[in-house]
């Protein structure tokens, strides 16, 4: 199961919570699957710089080494910290699961 789907199946069981877009409650009014959305955009978003930034050390020369490391390390840390997200969605799926009604 990717994170598309996962997110998917949080998001059609899941609501209420609210994304930094301002409003009265610390995040904003919103949604929980508009939140994972933005989340997941900016984790692409890191990637695709990180990628950028290789490509035009390895081709041209012209990039930096060290901006190049440090991209390449907020894109890791994104990854990783969505992949926790996703873990502790999942578990907490299953256990909605488990609950007898």
């Amino acid at each position: 199961m990717d994170i598309k789907q996962t997110t998917q199946i949080v998001t059609s069981s899941i609501g209420g919570y609210e994304p930094k877009t301002g409003g009265s409650t610390p995040f904003g009014k919103g949604s929980f699957s508009t939140y994972l959305n933005d989340a997941l955009g900016e984790a692409n978003d890191l990637q695709q710089k990180a990628d950028q930034s290789i490509r035009q050390l390895v081709a041209g020369g012209k990039g930096d080494l060290q901006e190049t490391l440090v991209a390449l390390e907020k894109a890791d840390v994104s990854f990783r910290l969505m992949m926790q997200v996703r873990n502790k969605i999942l578990e907490a799926y299953q256990e909605i699961l488990r609950m007898q009604v």
